[in-house]
């Protein structure tokens, strides 16, 4: 384990080119075997913004709520939600079809909501573009809604073979948690999630001032945005560690949460971009057989996010990946690395 574990922690070193990468965090964990490293301006307690893999803690709680029968995940959105967020939310050649939004369709992004954070209005213009030319910038849920109002919608909620990725749903899935709890989504991590598993160091990041997560990058540059971090909340909020990520993906796969039958239900798969499948809360990495003709990388489910954070398991192999590259401009070096760790560990 020691030779094993002294290859994996040189593929971290090798990494960090102090151009792309400034830094790695990740855990890896196959079988019985555990290894934790870290590389650069990172180290194997560092906290980072974990960012959308934020999104599989939201349906690790909305499973949990439906094992406990507070919901199901053919519930209409409007069993929760007041008129005056859905109305208007989307419209499609007139027709209003918020009403018919159900929370599979959220979590599955096929609901056809545009997007509030990197979708483009009519001049081009985009949040996360203007968050990026330095206008960091708080938004409230109320106004996340107002501003998916104004957006283009894809498609009509449920149409058969249709996905995009849309933050806009997991907000709204957020907003349906605290209301089925009455408590906040925050509350709601850290009692249902992270506290039966003793995570200390993971939390949702709500104040401007705290300056204990790594600060991000964008390509050379470091990125401190903590206004819009604070606005993300359910669809991508969370700080957390490669160690802690970890101990929730195992939970997730493992039946802490929810019962471990519910997984069947959610592998209807939408190509939503290459070479990601989303599913019901979850999403598959698969890659071509012209990249991995050894088949060497099984097909991994689990969640990423802009940060360059991921989480992935393989069923078929017992194998757990968690951690982050700390870099928003270049999202394929998250899975380069993965995909680096998962062979050396597998051939090992």
């Amino acid at each position: 384990m020691e030779e094993k574990a002294a290859k994996l922690q040189e593929i971290l070193d090798k990494a960090v080119d102090n151009k792309k990468v400034f830094g790695t965090s990740f855990c890896v964990k196959y079988k019985n075997e555990h290894w934790l490293g870290a590389s650069g301006n990172l180290n194997p307690d560092s906290q980072f913004f974990i960012a959308s893999t934020s999104k599989l803690y939201v349906t690790a709680i909305i499973l949990h709520l439906k094992s406990k029968g507070f919901l199901d995940l053919e519930n209409k959105i409007s069993d929760f939600l007041e008129d005056d967020i859905l109305d208007g939310l989307i419209v499609i050649n007139g027709t209003d079809y918020s009403k018919e939004l159900i929370i599979r369709h959220l979590l599955s992004h096929t609901s056809g909501l545009p997007d509030y954070f990197q979708q483009k209005d009519h001049l081009g213009n985009s949040l996360e573009k203007d968050i990026l030319n330095g206008n960091d910038q708080y938004f409230s849920f109320k106004k996340i809604i107002e501003h998916t109002k104004k957006l283009k919608p894809l498609f009509i909620p449920g149409t058969k073979g249709k996905a995009y990725y849309s933050d806009s749903n997991f907000q709204l899935l957020g907003r349906i948690i605290e209301v089925i709890t009455k408590k906040s989504i925050s509350e709601n991590f850290k009692e249902l999630l992270f506290d039966p598993l003793g995570m200390s160091k993971t939390y949702l990041y709500s104040d401007i001032t705290d300056n204990r997560p790594a600060n991000l990058y964008f390509k050379d540059k470091q990125l401190f945005v903590p206004r819009i971090m604070t606005s993300f909340t359910s669809d991508g909020g969370l700080v957390s560690t490669a160690a802690e990520m970890m101990m929730f993906l195992e939970a997730f796969f493992n039946g802490k949460y929810f019962p471990k039958s519910y997984f069947e239900d959610l592998k209807t798969w939408n190509r939503i971009f290459f070479p990601m499948q989303s599913g019901t809360g979850i999403h598959k990495f698969t890659l071509l057989w012209i990249f991995n003709p050894l088949g060497s990388i099984p097909e991994l489910i689990g969640h990423a996010g802009l940060s360059g954070a991921l989480a992935f398991h393989s069923p078929e192999k017992d194998l757990y990946v968690t951690g982050t590259v700390n870099q928003i401009a270049f999202p394929d070096t998250s899975f380069r690395l993965m995909i680096k760790l998962i062979q050396k560990t597998l051939r090992s």
